[in-house]
């Protein structure tokens, strides 16, 4: 399985940066998750560090603007990469720009052999290529180790027909299609990236990772949030 973590849950109760507590709190579901025995891989954001459409709208040429939100995402990974490893945690760290002293190259044959050796794979720097969110990233990297499915973990319930946060009366939606998503413009991920999964049957499961255990139950296959196929 592949877990999308978006930088902002590293943040916590805090506006930006890294909010330590929550950091390890992440760290114990995964080690739950693989003390299971399920082969686990990691992609993070780095909105808690860098936005990059934030820099380009300010004057950043956009290109270099997302280099550096690829730069944000390898702090988050040496950071949970650590939080797992002082658990006792078998860990690699494969990023899409290369940083040898800090992580190895993502190479898939690599990432696969440590997956099946019961190490988690955190996978940085996105795709390695400017105009591509993270969320690209997360499908593109379950795609290319054959995950079953990807876990994309929010700070709501799931996937709403609108914006929970300015409509009272939104509906969670408990099953919809990649097509839906699509067509409806719901806020899962960006479209490329739903429309990678769709062309690909990879289901997305949208779940909030701010309730203790939710990743846990996630990969046991309890019906929490939405799942999209």
């Amino acid at each position: 399985m592949l877990l999308k973590l978006s930088g902002a849950a590293f943040s916590g109760p805090d506006a930006s940066g890294i909010h330590w507590p929550t950091v390890d709190r992440i760290a114990g579901e995964l080690q739950d998750v693989q003390a299971s025995g399920v082969e686990l891989a990691v992609v993070i954001g780095g909105g808690n560090m860098w936005r990059g459409q934030d820099a380009a709208a300010q004057g950043m040429e956009r290109a270099a603007a997302d280099y550096a939100g690829m730069i944000a995402t390898v702090i988050n990974v040496l950071a949970l990469q650590d939080a797992l490893e002082s658990r006792g945690v078998d860990t690699r760290a494969q990023t899409a720009i290369e940083m040898r002293e800090v992580a190895e190259p993502f190479i898939r044959r690599r990432a696969t052999r440590h997956l099946e050796k019961g190490r988690v794979v955190l996978f940085g720097a996105g795709t390695g290529n400017p105009f591509f969110t993270s969320d690209t990233a997360g499908v593109l990297r379950a795609l290319e180790i054959n995950a079953h499915v990807i876990m994309k973990a929010t700070d709501v319930d799931g996937v709403y027909d609108s914006d929970p946060g300015s409509n009272s009366d939104a509906e969670l939606l408990h099953e919809v299609t990649h097509l839906e998503v699509l067509n409806r413009d719901l806020k899962v991920m960006d479209a490329t990236a739903i429309s990678l999964a769709k062309d690909n049957s990879l289901p997305i499961v949208v779940f909030n990772m701010n309730i203790p255990g939710n990743i846990v139950r996630c990969v046991m296959g309890e019906e929490i949030g939405t799942i999209v196929r």
